[in-house]
């Protein structure tokens, strides 16, 4: 196997591991066990934990952005975007651990700077941006404040993997995402795209439920 190769396999291990049960969890015992190699083999290509944690949060986050573009290369109009982008959401959070966000911001500072400046850069442009299309559209109300609605979005993103307010014996995490979500929804489009919206929600539950 080449290099490039065992690389990607141990980060698509790793990655599966810590999104399934968070990252404090999950030792390097666990990684190499999981993925029948040596210990010895994982640290010839990342320092430490720290380092291969950061380095899965980054490339997460990179095919995460991938995904973005390609969502709003695709969408119809600024309201179609948003479905898809709540859909994707929705299901990325299935295989999420509410943990991994505390674990990150505690113990891998490293891997928090990467998350916030996703968070702050990547997924406030796209916010932003789709807010600036729906309302040129006629979908979004006119007279929203489009800084303090994208920092309120962001905001409640990672609010929902907070334990203390959304206990993960009571919630579940894709639940309270979809719930801010919609909540945020509904609170910037007009008639007009509140209709569209539905039309494209009863779209996507169609496809996701053959």
């Amino acid at each position: 196997m080449e290099e490039s190769e065992q690389r990607e396999k141990l980060l698509k291990g790793a990655t599966e591991l810590f999104m399934r049960y968070g990252l404090r969890s999950v030792s390097m015992d666990d990684i190499a066990r999981q993925l029948g190699v040596s210990k010895k083999t994982i640290y010839q290509y990342f320092t430490d934990k720290d380092d291969m944690v950061a380095t899965v949060v980054k490339t997460h986050m990179e095919r995460q952005q991938q995904q973005f573009d390609e969502i709003t290369r695709v969408a119809k109009d600024a309201v179609d975007e948003m479905v898809r982008l709540s859909y994707c959401l929705k299901e990325s959070m299935r295989e999420t651990n509410p943990t991994v966000l505390y674990d990150m911001q505690k113990y891998h500072p490293r891997a928090w700077g990467e998350w916030l400046a996703f968070k702050n850069k990547v997924i406030r442009e796209s916010i932003v941006r789709n807010l600036r299309s729906g309302m040129a559209e006629g979908y979004f109300r006119a007279d929203l404040h489009i800084d303090t609605i994208a920092n309120m979005r962001l905001e409640a993103v990672q609010m929902g993997f907070d334990q203390s307010i959304f206990p993960r014996d009571k919630y579940s995490l894709p639940d309270v995402q979809v719930q801010l979500f919609e909540h945020f929804v509904q609170g910037v489009l007009t008639d007009k795209g509140r209709t569209l919206y539905q039309q494209y929600k009863e779209k996507t539950v169609e496809i996701s439920n053959p």
